[in-house]
């Protein structure tokens, strides 16, 4: 028996109780990181009348988490390649959540941008692993529901930082809400007592006495311990002509959408206050991370049924021409139904992403891929910081999301160019 032979095993294994425990502790992992990620925005224009910020430094402060979750993607996709992806889970998320709490002691604005940075590492390090791990214990026929549920998950977490911030900034001001950040680490002791290891990486480094004991837990008993080949993480084979086209395609989609949502939606109350339309600029921010809900269930369950690909191309189309909307938009429902536009078909895009990346690389390189795709895709993170803060502070509101229509549209030719179809696929067909 080979290893490819349990592989095929683990696929045809019946979703259980099981899977769905490791569902809920994996959208658990991503929730919170969502909310850790965005509970600045609520928060961001008190931080910057407090340390007297231009745009520009402002946009410093935006993109230096970018730069860290740069590193921290680059680094621990890798590191989860080496030791394991149930340990790179809980580390990164120990180190994302203390210092995005110690946020709420910052007292100027390097120890802002330090904090961030450092927070940055654990958030970019952590948000392909809950996909990379799913990924590799998801039937393949509900692969794109299970992951895309997860992506799902960050709607929720990104609606919980909203909804901190309308109660605790008025009462207790944005400093107390960043001490909601440390929530996160009581996801650690149930991870560590309950997700096993993935019997991929687990037989991909020849530890197959530990993968069988897994099956044992998922009900199915094997005789005899099969000899599997040990299998190098090389960086280098992202780039080989196999996988290349596939590393350029994840790495445009990556940086397009770190860039646009990051881009749009950390700066959202801000932009709102500029428009000298909205008399609620908190509530309407409130209203748009709502509708991001739907656009998220809708691509996750049209995922398994019309592929990857289709997903991809129509929500990152639509999600440009509702930049080109907000663009020109000169009355508040007109700016609050365009930015819900951008806002359901962004987030959609993102459920699409987030199945894709991990299930067009084999098991050796899953992390590494995913974890080098989304470290470019931080970088663009970094660069809409300071960009936009300089677009619109010189050319405007419609420049702006001009610019945020062609980087959709650029995506979604990308993926027409690109794209392979990867629904109902076993990983291993896919990577071959």
């Amino acid at each position: 028996m080979s290893s490819i032979d349990l592989t095929a095993i683990l696929d045809k294994i019946p979703i259980s109780r099981f899977h769905y425990v490791m569902l809920i502790i994996c959208i658990l992992f991503y929730f919170f990181a969502a909310m850790n990620c965005v509970l600045i925005a609520p928060a961001l224009d008190l931080i910057q009348k407090e340390f007297r910020l231009d745009p520009f430094l402002l946009g410093i402060v935006v993109g230096s988490l970018y730069l860290g979750m740069l590193l921290g993607a680059a680094t621990c996709g890798y590191l989860s390649d080496a030791i394991g992806r149930k340990l790179a889970l809980v580390i990164t998320t120990t180190i994302h959540s203390i210092f995005t709490g110690l946020l709420a002691l910052a007292w100027d604005f390097k120890s802002l941008v330090v904090l961030r940075f450092i927070a940055g590492y654990g958030l970019g390090g952590l948000l392909p692993l809950p996909g990379v791990y799913m990924s590799e214990y998801a039937p393949p026929r509900r692969r794109g529901l299970f992951i895309g549920l997860i992506e799902t998950s960050w709607v929720f977490g990104a609606l919980l930082a909203a909804s901190l911030g309308l109660v605790i900034i008025p009462r207790y001001g944005w400093r107390v809400l960043f001490y909601t950040a440390f929530i996160p680490l009581a996801i650690i002791p149930p991870a560590l007592a309950y997700l096993p290891e993935s019997i991929r990486y687990l037989l991909m480094k020849g530890r197959v006495t530990d993968a069988l004991l897994i099956f044992e837990r998922l009900g199915v008993k094997l005789k005899e311990a099969p000899k599997v080949k040990v299998e190098r993480v090389e960086v280098k084979e992202i780039f080989t002509p196999e996988y290349l086209p596939r590393t350029v395609l994840l790495w445009t989609l990556w940086f397009s959408l770190v860039y646009t949502y990051h881009g749009i939606f950390i700066w959202l109350k801000a932009f709102f206050i500029r428009t000298s339309l909205i008399v609620a600029p908190l509530f309407f921010y409130f209203v748009v991370t709502l509708a991001q809900i739907p656009g998220y269930f809708s691509a996750t369950f049209l995922l398994d049924r019309i592929g990857r690909k289709a997903v991809l191309e129509l929500y990152l189309t639509m999600a440009g021409i509702g930049c080109l909307a907000y663009a020109f938009s000169k009355d508040p429902m007109t700016v609050l139904l365009s930015s819900c536009i951008i806002g359901f078909f962004n987030l959609g895009a993102w459920a699409g992403l987030y199945t894709y990346t991990p299930e067009l690389y084999p098991t050796r390189i899953r992390g590494t891929g995913s974890g080098t795709a989304a470290s470019f895709g931080r970088f663009g993170g970094f660069l809409q910081g300071p960009l936009t803060g300089l677009v619109l502070a010189n050319f405007g509101l419609s420049a702006t999301f001009i610019k945020f229509m062609f980087i959709h549209l650029v995506a979604a030719i990308a993926v027409l160019l690109l794209g392979v179809e990867t629904r109902g696929k076993r990983l291993e067909e896919i990577s071959k």
